[in-house]
């Protein structure tokens, strides 16, 4: 008979195994080199960052940018240091 303490998960487990694949989109104003600027703040964290696993998309009105990414995330700290960086840079209006 299966018990509710059964479809309890150990809470101490890691809620994402790594390495994996780990996507990232930040938004921000398509002006001042945006793009760029996104790409390599990530590469920081993210050496191994492939061109391939880059993707770029204008909003309707071409006034923001959404930069995709998936990286090979080694560690939530990894994820969380990109995450305050992206942040400190001052050009993001939004990340997920």
């Amino acid at each position: 008979m299966l018990k509710i303490q059964d479809l309890k998960g150990d809470e101490d487990a890691p809620k994402i195994e790594y390495p994996c694949r780990y996507p990232i989109k930040v938004m921000g104003l398509d002006e001042n080199d945006f793009s760029n600027a996104i790409v390599a703040i990530i590469r920081q964290h993210a050496p191994d960052l492939a061109d391939a696993d880059i993707s770029f998309r204008p909003s309707r009105h071409g006034k923001y940018l959404a930069v995709n990414v998936i990286i090979t995330a080694q560690s939530e700290q990894q994820i969380e240091n990109i995450f305050n960086a992206l942040k400190a840079s001052g050009r993001t209006a939004m990340i997920i």
